[in-house]
């Protein structure tokens, strides 16, 4: 009995750090609510990744756990065991616990990139810049490489697997690369004035730019591609189906 108690009143949960903003905590709560469930899910806001062996000792009846930045590559180690995906792209944002108490690692960003970006795809979107090379940069650049699109990183600084640092880029490298995703903090609320330093100008209707931010729903980078005639996309649609996906995982048998 107090077995199918504890089972209707689970916990989940957000792993980041400033994450006060969080689009999981209220698209969960929502979905609780519509669903009639008396789940609960909150933010764990850690200001060092080794904060959360004490979040889950000491959080009770918690069943599955998000992550986001920056902590998605730093999670790895404290898991018992990675999904096969989550393994090839080497980062996780989602995390299941086992009825023995086992720690799994997913990966649900590939899923909900791929599937946000997919019905935008035309036969000339065959290379693509990624901005930025953080955990979600991961995640993008195998579900592109899934979807057979070629792809190169941009960063500030020389790394490996960087083929462009901002300054290399010119308007022949933008107009090569007809699909463009930031995956930088650059342009979140409040710095809603900011965007990629990349060749605007060279942008045209051939172009998909594609912003991971959310909030606000359209970034200077997304506004500059508009004004240029090209198709823009936010990270909602990519955040709803990894949620779901994250849902789906969190209530395997």
């Amino acid at each position: 009995m107090d077995n199918a108690q504890d089972n209707s009143k689970l916990k989940f949960g957000l792993v980041g750090k400033d994450i006060s903003y969080s689009f999981s905590r209220s698209y969960f709560k929502t979905k609780f609510e519509t669903e009639n469930l008396q789940h609960s899910y909150v933010n764990f806001d850690l200001q060092s990744i080794d904060e959360l062996s004490e979040v889950i000792t000491s959080t009770s009846n918690l069943k599955g756990l998000n992550v986001t930045i920056p902590y998605k590559e730093q999670v790895i180690p404290l898991l018992d065991k990675l999904n096969k995906k989550a393994q090839e792209i080497g980062a996780v944002n989602t995390i299941r616990f086992t009825k023995n108490k086992k720690l799994i690692g997913y990966n649900t960003d590939f899923y909900g990139f791929k599937n946000s970006i997919q019905p935008h795809l035309k036969s000339h979107h065959k290379k693509a810049l990624i901005l930025g090379t953080g955990g979600a940069s991961k995640a993008i650049a195998y579900a592109l490489k899934k979807l057979d699109i070629k792809l190169n990183f941009v960063s500030r600084s020389n790394k490996e697997g960087v083929r462009f640092l901002y300054s290399d880029l010119t308007k022949k490298i933008i107009s090569e690369h007809t699909i463009i995703i930031n995956c930088t903090p650059i342009g979140t609320f409040p710095n809603v004035d900011k965007c990629p330093d990349i060749p605007y100008e060279a942008l045209c209707e051939n172009h998909i730019l594609y912003d991971l931010i959310y909030n606000p729903e359209e970034t200077k980078f997304l506004n500059q591609g508009r004004l240029k005639g090209a198709t823009t996309i936010n990270g909602l649609e990519m955040l709803r189906l990894q949620a779901e996906k994250s849902w789906e995982i969190w209530n395997k048998p």
